[in-house]
């Protein structure tokens, strides 16, 4: 891209601001924000005003689970289809690790945190462990695909070649970066975060497909004729990942895409529900949830709001590329705008600044609006005490401390 073809891009958008210091970088700095400029897409950043008008619930009704008990009546079944597929090279895994240990404590890419008592034991190493479980079990591999963000690619990369992959097939380790959406004011101008760089922020974990796409890593999924994407983040310790019970229900069920589920813990459980919504399956976040909801029981007295979701969701690789054909005419993915504090480029003092109050707006897509898009979802019951140790903070819930107790009670060694 050229300074003018630069210029012409931002004017479109009403952010020549953006170029404002140009005179002031040196070739490779020059070089580096006309690169990103390109890569950008600015024309988010027109819907600054749209804050809260994605948010809007349709009309929420139950979506029937496939509970544990009737899981258990087709184990054999569900298992073989799913061993079959596994062997067939069907089946992909999808890691979601763009996001830092900031609130652990750490500089690092979250992955990367030591949960260890007496020996070290990584985020990463728990995760590989669980797939090689799968892996042993079908005698064969996986292709593991690995999201990461701008800021943490490199160290992700070093950390996992350093660690030979804790076993894993580095052949079958693939690593792509999130796409970025730039962060603006409250008059929709693009904040810079140097003299010669948007502020930018990773475009949110409904992107992973998106990305996946922009980035052709496509391309080695089709190679690899892979039919299933596994997605799932990487804060969970415990989750199974390509779950050959998983795999085979939600194949057999003719569903596009399987969400693994947990009962809540209680009522109001800060945790999405799994639900229809104007018909469709869709995830109801726990603050949309209204205490009529809540409290909404069936005749057997059972919450009929009671299963949430863990963010492991198996997609159909026809129904991701109907959505994102669908969003690349602008027809799907809602745009999340959310208010966030955001480090600018401070003119008049000529450094950061990060402020202390929230200061202008991100935006972001999810992926629980890809089950919204979705043409049929299988919720998945799992046994919480046995998938579910998120962590999220360093004490208290869903935390480093909690993972510990259940990941022992698992008879994993820490």
């Amino acid at each position: 891209m050229t300074y003018n073809e630069a210029k012409d891009k931002l004017a479109k958008c009403g952010q020549e601001q953006l170029l404002r210091h140009w005179d002031e970088l040196n070739k490779s700095e020059k070089a580096a924000f006309l690169a990103q400029i390109e890569k950008t897409d600015i024309s988010v950043v027109a819907n600054y005003k749209n804050k809260g008008k994605n948010d809007h619930k349709g009309e929420i009704e139950p979506l029937a689970c496939m509970e544990r008990r009737a899981i258990n009546n087709n184990r054999r079944k569900y298992k073989r289809i799913g061993i079959e597929a596994i062997r067939e090279g069907k089946i992909g895994a999808l890691l979601l690790a763009g996001g830092m240990g900031t609130r652990l404590g750490s500089d690092k890419p979250k992955g990367m945190y030591d949960i260890g008592k007496t020996k070290q034991v990584f985020i990463f190493q728990r995760i590989i462990e669980n797939m090689l479980d799968v892996v042993r079990a079908a005698g064969a591999w996986i292709h593991l695909f690995v999201m990461t963000s701008e800021k943490n690619n490199e160290d992700t990369i070093n950390f996992l070649k350093e660690k030979n992959y804790f076993g894993y097939d580095a052949d079958h380790v693939h690593f792509y970066v999130q796409d970025m959406a730039p962060a603006c004011d409250y008059n929709g101008k693009i904040f810079l975060e140097e003299k010669g760089r948007m502020a930018t922020s990773p475009n949110g974990n409904g992107s992973w497909f998106s990305s996946m796409v922009s980035s052709d890593m496509i391309k080695t999924v089709d190679a690899a004729g892979i039919e299933w994407l596994n997605v799932f983040a990487v804060d969970n310790v415990l989750q199974r990942i390509a779950d050959p019970l998983f795999v085979g229900a939600t194949i057999a069920s003719g569903c596009t895409v399987g969400a693994k589920v947990v009962r809540k813990a209680a009522r109001d459980e800060h945790i999405g529900v799994i639900c229809l919504e104007d018909g469709h399956p869709s995830i109801v976040e726990y603050y949309e949830l209204t205490d009529e909801l809540m409290d909404a029981k069936d005749e057997n007295g059972n919450w009929l709001y009671n299963f949430g979701v863990i963010l492991n969701y198996l997609f159909s690789v026809d129904q991701l590329k109907a959505i994102e054909e669908k969003r690349l005419k602008g027809e799907a993915m809602p745009l999340h705008v959310v208010e966030k504090k955001i480090p600018y480029y401070d003119d008049a003092t000529g450094t950061v600044v990060k402020p202390e109050e929230v200061n202008g707006y991100k935006f972001e897509t999810l992926v629980l609006d890809m089950i919204r898009l979705s043409k049929s979802c299988l919720p998945f019951e799992v046994v919480r005490r046995n998938e579910f140790a998120p962590i999220k903070n360093k004490t208290g819930i869903d935390s480093v401390v909690s993972a510990q107790e259940l990941c022992e009670k698992n008879h994993i060694e820490l």
